[in-house]
């Protein structure tokens, strides 16, 4: 089943009942005068992105929204996600899950890293190619990475993919968190993506802060960081698209964060068939399940259609 992603930019009063999620807008910024009530069927939703202070939510909604796995986002005065409220507990063989990641071994995890660096390197390939750009340097690239990616393979494709990707709509671009845009879009794109994979990695029992090849003792989310790595080039996509409508997007309006929130139900290819990114996702994260388990040494990751 396809969840929904919810977006909420104007004061809100968010609440549950009946499974629901009751939502009543304001008229003004005291929130006293409910001007609209509408309510969403709470198993249906998959991410929440709180994009303005006078969102209210009540302590019983959120229990009930991670319950049911779903991720919610909330946003800094730039718009930007800040931080990522997830449930703990949503797989019925969580410690036995735990224990197979924990117990992972290093040429195993190697092994994993190599799969996913291939796989982005093709996936940024493809999109390459379809801007007709010369891939065969990424094709050899993709081919020589070896266990672990000791050779930094993904450095040199990354290096080439960045100069080239935007270049007929910027002069120069350059990749940063802080950097100018169409960074903020990537930005905001990549961690709606984070937040999708943390929400699959957690449904297949997984410890997102174990990462197959990140380390970082401030990062709660290597593993998640690790897995989103092939599915970035479809965010890249869609910036790439918003970027030939010609918009603005020297700030992230309301219509740009609506393009941008399309990432996860954007069709992608996996495993011999069609599906969109957030399903496509956790079939990801119940592949990687099995490689640690023992019953298969290969992630199934997404390609492009």
């Amino acid at each position: 089943m396809i969840k929904r992603t919810l977006i909420f930019e104007n004061p809100a009063m968010l609440s549950t009942r009946d499974e629901q999620l009751v939502v009543q807008l304001s008229s003004d910024e005291t929130l006293t005068e409910t001007v609209k009530t509408r309510t969403i069927p709470i198993e249906d939703i998959g991410v929440v992105v709180l994009d303005n202070k006078r969102v209210v939510l009540t302590h019983a909604l959120l229990n009930k929204l991670v319950e049911n796995n779903a991720a919610v986002i909330t946003c800094d005065d730039r718009h930007m996600p800040t931080s990522l409220f997830m449930t703990l507990s949503a797989n019925t063989t969580q410690h036995e899950r735990f224990m197979d990641q924990l117990s992972s071994s290093q040429p195993l995890r190697k092994q994993l890293w190599q799969q996913t660096i291939q796989c982005k390197i093709r996936n940024q390939a493809f999109l390459l190619e379809t801007q007709e750009y010369d891939i065969r340097n990424m094709k050899q690239w993709e081919s020589n990475v070896k266990s672990g990616d000791s050779e930094n393979h993904e450095a040199r494709a990354s290096a080439y993919y960045w100069s080239r990707l935007f270049s007929k709509y910027i002069d120069f671009f350059k990749r940063g968190r802080e950097e100018k845009e169409p960074n903020n879009l990537l930005n905001y794109g990549y961690a709606v993506l984070r937040a999708i994979t943390a929400r699959s990695l957690i449904s297949s029992g997984l410890l997102p802060t174990l990462g197959i090849h990140h380390r970082n003792r401030y990062n709660a989310f290597c593993l998640a960081d690790d897995i989103m790595e092939p599915y970035r080039p479809f965010v890249d996509r869609v910036v790439l698209t918003i970027l030939g409508e010609g918009h603005d997007i020297s700030r992230l309006t309301t219509n740009l964060k609506k393009q941008m929130l399309v990432i996860p139900v954007l069709d992608v290819v996996i495993d011999g068939g069609s599906s969109p990114l957030m399903v496509a996702m956790q079939r990801t994260t119940g592949s990687l399940s099995s490689c640690f388990s023992g019953e298969s040494r290969k992630i199934i990751y997404p390609a492009f259609e």
